[in-house]
């Protein structure tokens, strides 16, 4: 392995390192530093915006001490705090572990741009890594499982991405290096953008499960897929084979920014019918533009010597030679050298700032309540200009990876994931409709506990002891960067054993969701009236078959009140839409619904003619979870329903407790 080879596969892995931080940081700021709906907005905000700020101090750092010191010291405390973050330690060692992390990230970064003026590979390559690694985990990272292997791979990764960083400065004879040339600002520019728009949209294996899934269903709803992750290697490939294959000439050089945007207004309009294209257009977009920021490097002229069938004298010839040309052109030498290293520097920490002004801009809007959908579009269109502007190279070397070989590696792991990792489970009839439905409902916080944890065990272990034939979730994340980019529904579904259907509400991946072990038929789902509250609502229709010609309706929905306000128009939508929908059958209402009983949200359901069926347990309070004192999770059946056993059984793996209630069906 040569110089530029190991220098792309030590960035490649650092990359993969930093985001496996930045998937435990990003969630601890809505459920650690603070409470998403709760906490100010603008102060979490604040405080993510803090660390990246402090960031462009680094640049100054490497020119004063060099970047190999700079990015070898922050290699070693990022690949220790990843590795400390396997142990999920949760709660505030959890985020400020996460922040230690970061911060050491962002100084690897920018000392790695002080010393590289071909970045482009590494990136692509430890973006492309690291989508096809979380496909194969199903969207559940290393850093949450915990155990053996878990804790094995991580060691494995860090150990690999440090002795990447450490052999040329130990081994110097034995790796010839040239001095960076000037160039490489644009590319160290885009690597912010570039793992926003990939972590969002282009690579992003929840995403390309909720796609599918709408797809399946065939309308404004969503249900278990078949091979959800098929779109993953594709992406993968299309993006690294555009991003390694160098730009395109002449005519060909918009085609790549223009399906950038096409791709990143698809995921804009909020469809969930639209997000496979969305996601295949804009990974290709993206490789493409960085693919136009690429040009060779002062490395690449030692690979080349070596790669004609020259020997290590040859590449140590060509450095020489590299270094003499640079002197001869009048690039004062270090001084040249260290303005250069700084300008790359402060490239790739302006960028990253682009990365979390785009992310909190983003989902800063459901909180806040202003619309969001050009924040994508816009950092797409910053990635387009910076890579149409570039300076088209007036001829080519080959990259330290052959584009083909690269590609087919890397989409073949990603094509693991659809093969051995999905699972869909299956419901059917058991022998005659049953006598009685046990039902759950839940609002599972994304599936982050009140420690900071994704707490799968947790919710699978909660709702799994009740033995449900019905689950009915509430504020369910299915991809957003912010919380880790799991799909915590298909995570759900899978370990529960029961196929889900998904209703979008704030968007298409952030809702509600009825999980069933009997099979469901007619799908619907009604927007709920916002009057001003800032997350959508929607309720979230299906029709249960118990066999027979038994039939039950049920409706999931997650009331949000306006400002100051009681949801009293939704909690009427939604009864007025469940009587209908039911039509005389048997119906279940349930759901977070921020509502107290006693409340005109509340009797807005009782008025229709629905029963609370959990008055027998009265009062029982579902929030905060480790001190409830607000009943506002609540069951409301018709009155051909006969309700018991009603509890909230007492834990910690969401801001909410789950309630309970078994229904004896009427007799036939």
């Amino acid at each position: 392995m040569r110089y530029r080879q190991l220098t792309t596969g030590s960035l490649a892995l650092g990359v993969v390192l930093l985001i496996d931080v930045l998937r435990v940081w990003l969630p601890g700021i809505i459920t650690i530093f603070g409470q998403a709906a709760s906490t100010p907005a603008e102060l979490m905000g604040a405080f993510a915006l803090g660390w990246f700020v402090l960031a462009m101090a680094a640049p100054a750092l490497v020119r004063r001490v060099g970047p190999r010191w700079v990015a070898g010291t922050a290699a070693v405390l990022l690949a220790v705090a990843r590795l400390a973050l396997t142990s999920a330690p949760g709660g505030r060692p959890q985020l400020w572990l996460a922040t230690a992390g970061l911060l050491a990230g962002l100084v690897w970064l920018v000392g790695v741009a002080g010393g590289t003026d071909r970045p482009v590979p590494g990136l692509a390559l430890g973006l492309a890594v690291n989508a096809a690694v979380h496909a194969m985990l199903d969207t559940y990272d290393l850093v949450w499982r915990g155990g053996g292997v878990a804790w094995l791979l991580s060691a494995v990764a860090a150990v690999l991405f440090l002795l990447g960083t450490a052999l040329p400065t130990v081994l110097p004879a034995a790796l010839p290096t040239a001095p960076p040339g000037p160039g490489g600002a644009r590319s160290w520019l885009l690597a912010g953008p570039a793992l926003l728009l990939a972590g969002m949209v282009a690579l992003a294996p929840a995403l390309a499960e909720a796609g599918m899934s709408y797809l399946v269903a065939g309308g404004d709803v969503a249900r278990s897929p078949l091979f959800g992750l098929a779109p993953v290697p594709v992406a993968v490939a299309g993006f690294l084979l555009t991003a390694l294959g160098g730009p395109t000439r002449r005519w060909g050089r918009p085609l790549g920014p223009a399906a950038l945007l096409a791709g990143v207004v698809l995921f804009a309009l909020d469809r969930g019918d639209l997000l496979v294209a969305a996601i295949l257009l804009t990974a290709v977009g993206l490789g493409a533009c960085l693919a136009l920021t690429d040009a060779p490097g002062a490395a690449d002229a030692a690979g080349d010597a070596v790669e004609a069938g020259g020997t290590d004298a040859d590449a140590a010839a060509a450095v020489k030679a590299g270094e003499t040309a640079t002197a001869t052109a009048g690039f004062e030498k270090a001084a040249g050298a260290r303005r250069a290293a700084a300008r790359r520097g402060y490239a790739v920490a302006a960028g990253m700032l682009l990365f979390v002004l785009g992310a909190v801009g983003y989902y800063s809007a459901y909180d806040l309540g202003y619309p969001n959908a050009a924040v994508p579009v816009v950092v797409a269109g910053v990635v387009a200009a910076v890579a149409l502007t570039a300076s088209p190279s007036g001829h080519r070397r080959p990259g330290p990876l052959p584009p083909l070989r690269t590609a087919g590696a890397v989409a073949a792991l990603a094509l693991v994931a659809p093969l051995l990792a999905d699972e869909v489970a299956v419901a059917s009839n058991r022998e005659g409709p049953p006598e009685r439905l046990r039902v759950v409902a839940y609002n599972i916080r994304m599936g982050f506990g009140l420690d900071g944890r994704f707490d799968l065990a947790g919710l699978t272990a909660a709702i799994d002891r009740q033995r449900p034939d019905v689950v009915l979730l509430s504020e369910v994340d299915r991809g957003w960067l912010l919380n880790g980019g799991h799909d915590t529904l298909d995570l759900l579904s899978d370990r529960l054993g029961m196929p889900y259907v998904f209703g979008p509400a704030a968007d298409p991946v952030w809702g509600d969701a009825v999980l069933s072990r009997w099979p469901v038929t007619d799908l619907r789902s009604r927007p709920l009236p916002s009057l001003g509250a800032p997350t959508g609502a929607q309720a979230l229709a299906v029709t249960l078959d118990l066999g027979d010609g038994v039939r039950c309706a049920v409706v999931s929905t997650h009331l949000q009140p306006p400002p100051d306000a009681g949801p009293v128009a939704q909690a009427r939508a939604v009864a007025d839409f469940a009587t209908g929908y039911a039509a005389g059958r048997p119906l279940v209402v349930a759901g977070d619904l921020n509502t107290e009983p006693g409340d005109e949200a509340f009797e807005q359901f009782t008025v229709a003619g629905l029963v609370d069926a959990l008055a027998l347990a009265r009062p029982l309070a579902t929030s905060p979870a480790d001190d409830p004192r607000q009943q506002i999770d609540h069951v409301f059946v018709s009155p051909g329903l006969t309700a018991s056993d009603p509890v909230a059984p007492r834990g910690e793996a969401s801001d909410h407790l789950p309630v309970a209630v078994t229904l004896t069906l009427p007799p036939r």
